[in-house]
């Protein structure tokens, strides 16, 4: 069984019989009605007491290797369900599960906040006016957290860091090093819907942001916590102002990202890498260790490592170049044809 949401950042609630379940979410049971249940999890790592769900005929291979106490299905696949595991049946299994989490885990709420005295490691640590700390959260030796920033509860900061004015902070967990400019966004629900018969639901986000030591994020930049598992910024990575990373994207060490710069969800990033201003890279992708995307590029599939890539959709340097050379000569030539024949 995989690691459940961070006991730090969210509340386990009570647990449910398959059954009861299945009546507060709107599904109906097919078999194990009585099997008491109290965690969400994906199917890949969810053990006896989690529900899963399959929201496409592509995961039917991980629905029949799963370890999931109860599986959410569509009526198609039931019988794809192993056999070991209660079974309910949902025309919306996204959005019935979006729901069961919603029953088992509450993010903890800032609901009252902590003295200095209870958070930060010594009286090397400054806090200037208006600082907001949460419960259970940890500030390092030798870190500053600029005016009216919010600490959320449970997050850990290293030592040595430099969180800047209205910053919020939350379901994170920051390394040593790490410098926040103002305004900066981390932690926010990454954006998740499923789509139901009543219009889209929210998916819960269950995972935290992981800032390795030495990672610099600019002003106003937001970093959306994981969906279940984490959102990674590698030791040494450089980001700058006014950039978006959503949940679950995984970037490595030492890449540099300019303004602007957007990743979607589950973007893999290798090492080394670096993105022009307003670059921007489609979900599920993966950049190779070492590559460039130019300023402006749009990617839309996996980039190898060492390449460089430019243009929208982003293709590799050399072809980009070539065909805008050859777009540019066929513009020309009808501009000249069409000149001689007026004349």
């Amino acid at each position: 069984m995989g690691r459940g949401p961070d006991e730090r950042f969210f509340e386990s609630l009570p647990a449910l019989t398959v059954g009861a379940l299945a009546d507060r979410i709107g599904g109906e049971v097919s078999r194990g009605g009585d099997r008491t249940v109290s965690a969400v999890a994906p199917l890949a790592t969810a053990g006896a007491g989690d529900v899963a769900f399959l929201g496409d005929r592509r995961f039917l291979p991980a629905l029949a290797e799963t370890g999931a106490g109860c599986v959410i299905v569509p009526a198609s696949a039931v019988e794809a369900a192993p056999a070991g595991a209660a079974v309910i049946v949902s025309g919306e299994a996204q959005a019935s599960w979006a729901r069961a989490s919603l029953l088992f885990h509450r993010p903890i709420a800032l609901i009252r906040a902590a003295s200095p005295e209870e958070v930060v490691e010594d009286d090397s640590v400054v806090l200037e006016p208006g600082v907001v700390l949460g419960a259970g959260a940890r500030i390092g030796r030798g870190s500053r957290i600029g005016a009216n920033t919010v600490i959320g509860p449970g997050v850990q900061i290293g030592r040595d860091c430099v969180i800047g004015s209205h910053v919020s902070l939350g379901f994170a967990l920051v390394g040593d090093r790490v410098r926040l400019l103002s305004g900066g966004r981390i932690g926010e629900p990454g954006f998740g819907a499923a789509g139901s018969r009543s219009g889209p639901v929210d998916v819960p986000q269950l995972g935290r942001v992981i800032l390795q030591d030495g990672v610099s994020v600019g002003a106003n930049t937001c970093i959306d916590r994981g969906a279940y598992g984490d959102t990674v910024i590698g030791e040494n990575t450089k980001i700058d102002n006014l950039c978006m990373i959503a949940h679950n994207c995984v970037i490595g060490r030492n890449c540099l990202m300019a303004a602007h710069t957007g990743l979607s969800g589950s973007v893999t990033v290798g090492d080394g890498v670096m993105f022009g201003g307003k670059a921007g890279v489609g979900d599920h992708l993966s950049i190779g260790e070492g590559a460039r995307v130019a300023a402006g590029a749009g990617v839309l599939q996996d980039i190898p490592a060492g390449e460089t890539w430019s243009g929208y959709p982003a293709k590799p340097l050399r072809q980009f170049l070539r065909e805008a050379v050859w777009l540019a000569k066929q513009a020309s030539g009808k501009a000249r044809a069409g000149k001689a024949g007026n004349d």
